[in-house]
């Protein structure tokens, strides 16, 4: 059976995106935001990340820990007094639509003031439309029990973006984790090591897979040493030689870690791989050889999820078909964020004599700083 797709988003009115000047985004199985700095392409896997923070019930936890509900609007509520989100997903029966608008309201918060699903199928002349129950603070689909509804939560609530940034001394990806809770990889990778020996115990042809691509860019890289001490587990991991010495996480490079990080993100089994990946600049730290393997990862993660990836790498990008890349821009006057989904139709005679990279840095696709 096929399964249920997000095929279209459209965003207005959050953080870059401007309420007048929608960004509409058509999703496929691999999806690459290119754009400069401060184009907008974080504040829109901002708006996936709070998406999973609104299944769970968190919608003020993530205002919270975002700032306020002011910054999540475009220049604030007196510019732009609500945002909005519309979602399509596809399968072969037809299509489901989840609709929301969030307001600001006293305390800094962000209340919903609509909420509503959709669907047409195939075989039904009358499509069916439904009006969500919720208490203003969180999502009315949270509790409720609609097949559509439940289906659409289910689906929002594994769409899960990641970031693997902060490879620092007392970052996450090295630190230490539980051994129990441990069935999916956390946002940040602060699971890591736990997850691996999940992976180990429960689905070893995937772990094995991970291991042989850390060792295609860690030459000297052997294996995991994963032992539970105290209920956590630490990231050790010994090398190719013939001696017993055990290394710490500490002794992985920035960019070997991030890269250990993202093979066991893209390469883990299709039981537990969440349904649409989004990860922020996954490219930085990582050597050219390693990026070329990423792309790979990437496509093979695809089979089973939906890819979206932000970037501004030249490398990357030259790994995938003009039709997978959308580029991001940040326009004026009121400095909002657009999005240009890529035909490479209409780029074949440029890409007769330039790849996309050179396009990019020569400004015919834009996405260059104005």
């Amino acid at each position: 059976m096929a399964r249920t797709k997000l095929t279209s988003v459209e965003i207005r009115g959050f953080k870059s995106i401007s309420y007048n000047h929608p960004v509409s985004l058509t999703l496929s199985d691999v999806n690459i935001l290119l754009g400069a700095n401060g184009a907008g392409k974080s504040n829109l896997i901002g708006f996936f990340r709070m998406l999973n923070y609104m299944m769970s019930g968190a919608l003020q936890r993530y205002v919270a820990q975002s700032g306020t509900s002011v910054s999540a609007l475009h220049y604030g509520p007196k510019i732009t007094p609500r945002l909005e989100g519309h979602l399509t997903f596809e399968n072969q029966n037809g299509k489901d639509y989840y609709d929301f608008a969030l307001t600001s309201a006293v305390g800094q918060k962000l209340i919903f003031s609509e909420e509503t699903i959709k669907w047409d199928r195939i075989n039904s002349n009358e499509p069916y439309i439904r009006s969500l129950e919720n208490n203003f603070v969180e999502s009315g689909l949270v509790n409720n029990n609609d097949s559509t509804a439940r289906i659409i939560r289910n689906l929002l609530a594994n769409c899960k973006a990641y970031q693997f940034h902060d490879s620092s001394a007392n970052g996450a990806l090295r630190q230490g984790s539980p051994v129990k809770g441990a069935q999916y990889l956390q946002s940040e990778g602060n699971n890591l090591a736990s997850f691996l020996y999940f992976l180990k115990d429960n689905h070893n042809t995937e772990y094995q897979r991970i291991v042989s691509h850390i060792r295609m860019i860690l030459p000297t890289f052997g294996d995991f040493y994963l032992e539970p001490r105290d209920g956590y587990i630490n990231l050790c991991w010994k090398n190719n030689s013939a001696n017993d010495y055990i290394f710490s996480p500490d002794q992985l490079s920035d960019g070997s870690i991030r890269f250990i990080a993202l093979a066991t993100l893209l390469l883990q089994p299709e039981k537990t791989m969440p349904s649409v990946i989004i990860i922020d600049e996954p490219e930085l730290g990582l050597h050219p050889f390693a990026i070329s393997q990423l792309a790979e990862m990437i496509r093979d993660a695809s089979l089973h999820a939906q890819i979206i990836i932000s970037t501004q790498s030249v490398l990357l990008i030259d790994e995938f078909s003009a039709n997978d890349i959308t580029v991001i821009e940040n326009v004026e006057p009121d400095n909002h964020t657009t999005a240009r989904h890529l035909n490479e139709e209409e780029l074949n005679e440029w890409l007769n004599d330039y790849t996309i990279s050179q396009l990019w840095i020569k400004n015919v696709i834009g996405g260059q700083p104005l």
